[in-house]
């Protein structure tokens, strides 16, 4: 039973709702607060903050909480170690990305639900923060993230690609003639921008920082889609990620010009919990991913939308 009441607590821990949580796992509400409450019991602590309604948890609940994820993940990885062994790996992985690196999802995802037919994949769109707590609490098996600039905790990383940035303008711009433009010339143009909260964005300000300039964008928004489609209005420019250019492209009456490279380039890969065992399914990810060459796909993405003398200078 123990079990059990652990996927209800997670449920509850998630949902914050008993009835839902209930709807969840597929059981009704008496029930769910039986198996806790006899929870509770057995591990002789409170776990919940009862009220007229859910409240949270409380401090040994939540520490009840992170061992609840941490036993279930182990479940799960001796399910899909047994799956291995009989050559049928199944399960669902568990992967979240930042939006920024979501467009190149799918070229690891694909081959890899060729590969591995039983697999799910349960594929997230998160923050670099949260990805870094769900690793660490045991809610993900991988994520692609940024690898540099922000404590990712006690993980194991896997590099993909380094994000290249292009300014994103209307033929008709003031800058869409240039063959290279400098981030402090960008800065002066109207332009839509990811928010800030997104760590893409925080790059980007450092960038600018460094070249002297402050960017105030006339839109910010959190998605990736919601940027082109204001920029393919013609009304606004942006910076992007090469790697956007993957699923995008460049929208009709706008072009992409090479920014100056800045002093370091940010990389993106794949990261997992640092811990034995590894997660199966993650590792099989992970032997997808070596043999793709991510980096190559997207400069000849990259080289095929550019043009002039400076071309070949990409990725130095």
């Amino acid at each position: 039973m123990l079990l059990r009441q652990l996927e209800y607590l997670v449920a509850l821990a998630r949902e914050r709702h008993f009835a839902r949580a209930a709807a969840a796992c597929h059981v009704s509400q008496p029930s769910l607060s039986a198996a806790i409450r006899k929870l509770e019991r057995e591990l002789d602590v409170p776990i919940v903050l009862r009220g007229r309604r859910f409240a949270g948890l409380t401090p040994e609940g939540e520490r009840v909480l992170l061992w609840g994820h941490r036993i279930l993940a182990e479940r799960d990885a001796l399910r899909h170690d047994l799956s291995t062994m009989r050559n049928n790996l199944s399960g669902t992985l568990r992967m979240g990305a930042i939006p920024t690196a979501l467009t190149a999802a799918s070229l690891l995802t694909t081959p890899f639900c060729e590969r591995h037919p039983h697999v799910r994949v349960s594929l997230e769109s998160l923050s670099s923060r949260e990805i870094t707590r769900r690793l660490a609490e045991f809610e993900l098996d991988i994520a692609m993230t940024y690898l540099d600039g922000e404590a990712l905790g006690s993980v194991r990383t896997a590099s993909l690609y380094e994000e290249r940035y292009l300014l994103l303008t209307p033929d008709d711009g003031e800058l869409a003639e240039r063959s290279v433009v400098r981030w402090a010339e960008v800065a002066t143009l109207p332009l839509c921008l990811l928010a800030p909260q997104m760590r893409n964005r925080r790059i980007m300000d450092e960038i600018f920082a460094a070249a002297g300039a402050v960017v105030v964008p006339a839109i910010e928004t959190d998605t990736v889609s919601a940027l082109y489609a204001h920029v393919a209005t013609h009304r606004w420019s942006s910076v992007i990620a090469h790697a956007w250019l993957h699923l995008f492209g460049v929208p009709d009456g706008m072009r992409v010009v090479r920014l100056e490279n800045p002093a370091q380039t940010p990389r993106v890969g794949l990261v997992v919990a640092d811990r034995t065992p590894e997660p199966v399914l993650a590792r099989a990810l992970l032997d997808v991913a070596r043999g793709i060459d991510m980096r190559g796909i997207f400069d000849r993405l990259l080289h095929g939308y550019l043009s002039g003398p400076e071309v070949n200078d990409v990725g130095r």
